[in-house]
């Protein structure tokens, strides 16, 4: 099989899963060309793997840009067949959101589509697969109904599930041959918003981590902070807990929008001394960090299911959360971390409190912790997983819900 694998922004440092599910699929014998939307910036190229999967992925918004080979594609497509290019045309406008600035988006989607369509034709693709399920996921439905090359797409969350049908969840998921939902919150989210009909495409595919990565056992001190810098992460909340916590330190790790408020809220709190700012790091500088701390915090408002809190657990370190959306079916309470409610200051620096004064607990937790993970959230396996979908739907059979790993190449 070939398949095209799209996403808005390929690769960024933020979703290093994705990059590690492509290796998956290519280890269990499919091919894969990376495709996306736009060109990620020299700040997300932060080792090796990224830079080698930007300069082989094919970058749908410059190509598009060109405006002979735009209207080269769109002229060759309606030529192949006029039926399918009308029905995708009249989807874009069925599924585009209000207004004249929905639609105009939608028809530079359609433009996008059209150029992807031509290319996979032009490379022999026979399946195309789309990660989150926003604007890049309106442009493999539209390149699928151009090209007839069918596609399927990973729904994530959370923020999809607040704009379902802005985005046209529902429509998505009816034309899409399969769904892989990253959990089983996120399973029920997309029944929430799609057909009873359709429920029997919606499968369930964790996004995964590579144990041996995080091999290495802990063996430092203070807190570890890996993500984004957006409200959505909850990190001022992580910080007034820590002010009422003498002596811990915490290390950040990412960077994104709400930088500027981090650095003033460290500044106000008088924090500068216990909190360091890294920015963006690589999948090997994480892999370290995480050996050098002693917990990892994850205070966040919405999830998906994080994978920094697999790649926390993989390397024994015991957790903290917010007990929302799928992250109880990653982290156990009491048994592989702690789960306070989101956006609970107090309880937060209790369970911070609670980890520190009781090491031997920690530890214990931490141990358990990679054990779940090695069981359930091995990227090998969860691509393997992933491969079976793709084969079984190009076979016309069935697949189940958490489909069993497509067997390893001998």
């Amino acid at each position: 099989m070939k398949i095209a694998y799209l996403t808005g922004e390929y690769p960024r440092a933020s979703d290093t899963f994705i990059q590690r599910e492509v290796a998956g699929l290519r280890a269990a014998g499919l091919t894969v060309e990376t495709a996306s939307i736009r060109r990620t910036g020299p700040e997300h190229h932060v080792g090796p793997e990224q830079r080698d999967e930007a300069a082989r992925s094919f970058h749908v918004l410059e190509a598009a840009r060109n405006p002979a080979r735009l209207l080269r594609d769109l002229a060759h497509l309606f030529g192949q067949s006029p039926t399918r290019w009308l029905a995708a045309m009249a989807l874009a406008w069925r599924t585009a959101p209000k207004g004249l600035r929905g639609r105009a988006y939608q028809m530079i989607y359609f433009a996008e589509a059209a150029v992807l369509a031509r290319h996979m034709q032009i490379a022999g693709v026979t399946h195309l697969h789309n990660h989150i399920a926003k604007a890049s996921c309106t442009v493999a439905m539209l390149a699928s109904k151009l090209s007839g090359i069918p596609f399927s797409f990973t729904l994530h969350g959370p923020d999809i599930f607040f704009e379902a049908h802005h985005w046209r969840l529902d429509e998505k998921i009816a034309q899409a041959r399969f769904v892989s939902c990253i959990s089983h919150f996120c399973r029920s989210q997309a029944m929430t918003f799609s057909q009873t009909a359709d429920w029997g495409k919606l499968h369930i595919v964790h996004c995964g981590i590579a144990p041996d990565r995080y091999a290495k056992p802990p063996a430092g001190e203070g807190l570890l902070f890996v993500g984004r810098l957006a409200q959505v992460k909850g990190l001022p909340v992580l910080l007034r807990a820590l002010a009422e916590i003498p002596l811990v330190r915490l290390t950040i790790a990412g960077d994104g929008p709400l930088r500027g408020e981090i650095e003033s809220l460290i500044h106000a709190h008088k924090l500068e001394a216990r909190v360091r700012l890294l920015g963006y790091q690589s999948q090997d500088q994480v892999a370290e960090l995480l050996s050098q701390s002693q917990a990892l915090v994850l205070p966040s408002f919405a999830e998906g299911l994080p994978v920094v809190l697999m790649e926390a657990m993989a390397a024994g370190l015991p957790v903290i959360s917010t007990r929302i959306a799928g992250v109880p079916e990653l982290v156990k309470d009491g048994e592989t971390g702690w789960l306070v409610a989101a956006g609970d200051q107090d309880g937060l620096k209790q369970a911070i409190k609670a980890l520190l004064a009781d090491p031997t607990r920690a530890r214990a937790r931490g141990a358990a912790g990679r054990k779940a993970v090695a069981q359930a959230f091995d990227a090998n396996v969860e691509a393997r997983r992933l491969a079976t979908l793709f084969h079984a739907y190009g076979a016309g059979q069935a697949a189940l819900l958490r489909p069993a790993p497509l067997e390893p190449r001998q």
